[in-house]
Formats: C-alpha cells, sequence, structure tokens
C-alpha cells in the first residue's frame, strides 16, 4: 500500500509514514564513492534494505556493512559500464533480496578530457554511462511489473545538464568541465521525463536527482573558492545535503511526483 491507497481508504498517512522506507528493498549504483556513501545512509536510515553496489564486490560489501542495520544490507559487484556486469549483479542483487523496489543510478565513470581533445571514443564512453543507468531501470520497471508491485527510480543528473559551465572558473586551472559529461547529465535528465510517461501506468516513478558543487576533498582549493563565487549561497555543497532530496523521491512523500528534476545547488542555476 502507498499514500495514494492510504487516502483513498480514509486514512492520511502522517509524515513518518511518508518518509519510512521499512520493507523496501533499495539497490544504488556506486554505493561507495563521495555522494553514494552518504546517499546509501539515507536509505538505510529510513528502514531499507540497501544493495550497495560498485566495481569492487569486497568494496562494496564493506559499505553495506557500515550502514546503520549493517547485517540486513548487501553488496555486489556491479559496472554499469558493461552489459554483462550489468546482469550479472542485478541477478546477484535479486537473489540477495527478492526484489528491488528503489533503485537509484548514482554510479559513474567519470573522463578528464573536455573539448579540445576528448576523442570520439572518449565521447561515447562517456554517454554509455546513460545507457548502463536506462538498462538497470528497466530491470527494475520489469520487475515491478512481475510482481505486481510499484517502485520508484531516481537518476543522478547534474546542475550541469541544465546550465553551461563558466570558463573563468576553470581557466589556468584545470581543463573545462568536461563536454561530453554535460551532454551526458543534460541526457539524463530527458531520460527520466520519458521513461515516466511510459511507466506510470506501470507503478513505476522516475525522477532524476541533480547535485550542484560537491567536491570532494581532492579538489583543488582554487577552483572551491572560484566555484563558490558563482553561488547565491557562497559555499560548496556536502554530501549529507543530499539525503533528504534523495529521500523525498524515494518515499511515498512523492507519491504523485514523477518525471521531474530535483535541483539540489545552492542556488547555482537560479542565476
Amino acid at each position: 500500500m502507498n499514500a495514494a491507497d492510504s487516502v483513498g481508504d480514509g486514512n492520511e498517512p502522517t509524515v513518518q509514514n511518508l518518509f519510512d522506507l521499512t520493507g523496501k528493498a533499495a539497490l544504488i549504483t556506486g554505493g561507495t564513492g563521495h555522494l553514494g556513501g552518504a546517499l546509501s545512509r539515507a536509505l538505510a536510515e529510513a528502514g531499507a534494505t540497501v544493495v550497495v553496489a560498485g566495481r569492487d564486490q569486497a568494496r562494496a560489501e564493506a559499505a553495506a556493512a557500515a550502514l546503520p542495520g549493517g547485517r540486513r544490507h548487501h553488496g555486489v559487484a556491479l559496472d554499469q559500464m558493461d552489459p554483462a556486469s550489468i546482469e550479472q549483479g542485478w541477478n546477484h542483487a535479486i537473489a540477495k533480496v527478492g526484489g528491488i523496489d528503489i533503485l537509484v543510478n548514482n554510479g559513474h565513470e567519470g573522463l578528464a578530457a573536455d573539448w579540445t581533445n576528448v576523442t570520439p571514443e572518449q565521447f561515447n564512453r562517456q554517454l554509455a554511462n546513460a545507457t548502463g543507468y536506462f538498462l538497470l531501470a528497466r530491470r527494475t520497471r520489469d520487475d515491478v511489473v512481475a510482481r505486481r508491485a510499484r517502485a520508484s527510480i531516481i537518476l543522478l543528473g547534474s546542475m550541469y545538464g541544465l546550465v553551461g559551465s563558466y570558463p573563468d572558473a576553470y581557466e589556468s586551472i584545470t581543463s573545462a568541465s568536461p563536454v561530453a559529461y554535460h551532454a551526458l547529465k543534460g541526457g539524463i535528465i530527458q531520460m527520466a521525463r520519458h521513461l515516466a510517461v511510459y511507466w506510470a501506468a506501470d507503478g513505476v516513478r522516475v525522477n532524476c536527482l541533480s547535485p550542484g558543487p560537491f567536491p570532494s576533498t581532492q579538489a583543488d582549493p582554487r577552483l572551491v573558492e572560484r566555484l563558490c563565487e558563482k553561488i547565491p549561497m557562497k559555499r560548496m555543497g556536502l554530501p549529507y545535503e543530499l539525503k533528504g532530496a534523495l529521500l523525498f523521491l524515494a518515499a511515498d512523500a512523492s507519491s504523485y511526483v514523477t518525471g521531474q528534476n530535483l535541483v539540489v545547488d545552492g542556488g547555482w542555476t537560479a542565476w
């Protein structure tokens, strides 16, 4: 039963009910990374059983064990850039939890080349991140239909799927923000809209979560300083500041939300 069913029965769900993921199984790709760790914790803290997926099995298992309620979580090896790995990782996850109610497509294979030197092969490979997102989303949809259940699918976009980057922010420090990355993230946002329209009748919601600047500790402090000047809030985002947005999209709190892009960027795209 979801929130809409409860209202139909005359019982309005509480806020606690709307954000509770108890009894739900969530698969998150890139769950061992800078942002993936915080997103995985959000799902676990809300009560979900979390399957942490990453390229390295041992690292994924360690990340799952470190989550709140560690014994109920699982780690699987899954490389979204490899269709065979997607199939193997998906089957492993299903064997562990029986079915996926929440999919968070967060994994990303990066690219250093910018518009000045990116090769056709590099550009095409960067776009293959979106292919992996789609293949996992379709598996989730098919699983839900077979089980006559419902699901929430969240694709990780970016503010750079909406706006271009400032050349002066990168000048003399690093190469420009990769053009292939911008094309990728813009495509992911549009893919969420497209799938949401086609899968709504199947009980599957598809939304996009687009972070702004959330640099890791390895980021050049000069670049961080320049980027802060472009943000109304004048600071970088912290990984935990994505937890609430993710939970909203994953849970029944957003039961009437699909095909949307939730931007968490400190106001960057509001200029």
